[in-house]
């Protein structure tokens, strides 16, 4: 079981709120998933090749056409907010 403080510190570097119950789950949780990484990490794989098989397959594209776009108010017209023919977001840089 990972400590409330670890717990704690991982969730304010990933930004996340967490209630008493929350932390208590994740401190679990988190014991879980380090003890199953340990487990993986005493398999031997000396003899294992990778698998980067899917890598060196050519990816199919589509025929790049030229094709009419979207006017202005058909892709703002699903927009929850828009304002003066822009798309309306949260601010995400402070």
């Amino acid at each position: 079981m990972i400590d409330r403080e670890t717990v704690l510190n991982v969730a304010k570097l990933s930004k996340l709120e967490l209630t008493e119950e929350e932390v208590e789950v994740f401190s679990k949780q988190l014991g879980d998933i380090l003890r199953f990484i340990e487990k993986l990490n005493e398999l031997n794989t000396e003899d294992v090749e990778p698998f980067y098989e899917l890598i060196n397959q050519a990816t199919p594209l589509r025929e790049d056409t030229p094709k009419e776009s979207l006017s202005q108010e058909e892709a703002l017209r699903n927009a929850p907010q828009k304002e003066d023919g822009f798309f309306v977001v949260p601010r995400v840089v402070g």
